[in-house]
């Protein structure tokens, strides 16, 4: 299973959308707070529609909390601030794909903190940032193509697996 992280999101329908790529693509969904808005907001299900109650969801109060649980985890943190492109990286089965809030994306010092981890979606010159839910997007299922398919059912042709 893959994992997203989504740190101070701050627009619930981003999250929404994630929340049902998540399901889509059989990774897990996890919320570090403090959160810019309640995940009981209609925006945020009507985002997601109805695959909340499919959803593998974990909330956290903070992103300490959350290394503090998982201490083997290993995270890719996702910034539009660096060089190194996202499919440079070998992206394993239990990853942590990690995205910071929309209009600040992740702190300096947690990019500081973890060089050898830090990834970028490349962009054309003068383009700030892309969508949140989109690069998640993007991300995930890059790392899933490396796994070789979408959750423990499908491959990423849509065929089964046996």
């Amino acid at each position: 299973m893959l994992h997203i992280v989504l740190i101070e999101p701050e627009i619930p329908q981003n999250t929404g959308n994630i929340a049902r790529l998540c399901v889509a693509a059989g990774a897990r969904l996890h919320l570090v707070g403090p959160l810019g808005f309640s995940i009981d907001e209609k925006a945020v299900k009507r985002s997601g529609m109805d695959y909340w109650d499919r959803l593998d969801l974990r909330t956290w109060e903070s992103f300490d909390a959350l290394r503090e649980a998982l201490p083997e985890a290993r995270f890719w943190f996702l910034s539009s601030k660096v060089e190194r492109n996202y499919w440079d990286a070998q992206f394993s089965d239990g990853d942590f794909l990690v995205f910071g809030r929309e209009t600040k994306g992740l702190p300096a010092s947690l990019l500081a903190a973890n060089p050898e981890r830090v990834l970028t979606i490349p962009m054309t010159e003068g383009t700030r940032s892309i969508n949140l839910a989109t690069s998640a997007g993007i991300v995930l299922y890059e790392a899933l193509r490396q796994r070789g398919g979408v959750g423990p059912q499908m491959n990423l042709a849509g065929n089964a697996s046996s």
